[in-house]
């Protein structure tokens, strides 16, 4: 795949850092960022945990999960990145090996792209490359402000309250009480950090109460918990 192939599919997306280049310049833009295109089947894993990153991902299709794992080999999920979503870019930044393994969770094609030409820019370093940095300093701090909502989902003492912490959360988003996640039951508890079984159990126990309604990963708040 030539840079035109690969620009055309990133200019596809919308990925805010090159929101800002312009069709022109993106193969250029791109060519410096050394983009490289690799297709990954569902199941495979990107990298793993302590495994060298081989840069910034950004999801052309299809959807990664970012798992973190034990000694042992369990895993939490941590997050998710679909198309014209980024990931692993702390580590590309900062140059260290994986604090987490990334598999995909259906078939994906992912472009990675090196960081070094925003961290040190040369002196003849064409203006849209700051343009980028910025943009993907606003990227980070998105990704910050989730983690940090996942903390405080996580922290909760109970599952119910877990539970209902990310159910507000979702509600607050969709500005109702009607609403998707982006996971299933399995992914859900994986995100928690809590048993299937358990969580299944809890759902049952809110539906029963009142305080919820749902079907698969539609649900609808209904008073409180």
């Amino acid at each position: 795949m030539n840079q035109e192939e690969i620009s055309a599919q990133v200019g596809a997306l919308d990925f805010a850092p090159l929101r800002g280049v312009g069709p022109a310049l993106l193969p250029v833009a791109l060519k410096e960022l050394n983009a490289r295109p690799r297709s990954f089947e569902k199941g495979e894993f990107l990298f793993h945990v302590g495994d060298p990153v081989p840069g910034m991902g950004l999801v052309l299709r299809g959807q990664v999960h970012i798992l973190q794992e034990d000694f042992w080999g369990r895993r939490t999920l941590v997050g998710r990145a679909g198309a014209g979503d980024i990931f692993a870019e702390a580590y590309a930044l900062a140059g260290q090996p994986a604090g987490v393994s990334v598999q995909a969770a259906a078939p994906c094609r992912v472009v990675w792209l090196d960081t070094r030409p925003l961290l040190a820019p040369g002196p003849g370093s064409p203006p849209y490359m700051a343009r980028i940095s910025c943009s993907l300093l606003g990227a980070l701090a998105q990704k910050n402000l989730a983690l940090a909502a996942k903390i405080r989902h996580v922290t909760q003492r109970t599952l119910r309250q877990k539970l209902l912490s990310y159910l507000s959360e979702q509600a607050r988003r969709a500005e109702g009480p009607r609403f998707d996640i982006p996971y299933d039951r399995q992914q859900l508890a994986d995100y928690l950090a809590v048993d299937r079984s358990a969580l299944s159990a809890q759902l049952s126990l809110l539906q029963k109460e009142g305080v919820l309604r749902c079907r698969k990963n539609h649900f609808e708040l209904l008073a409180p918990g």
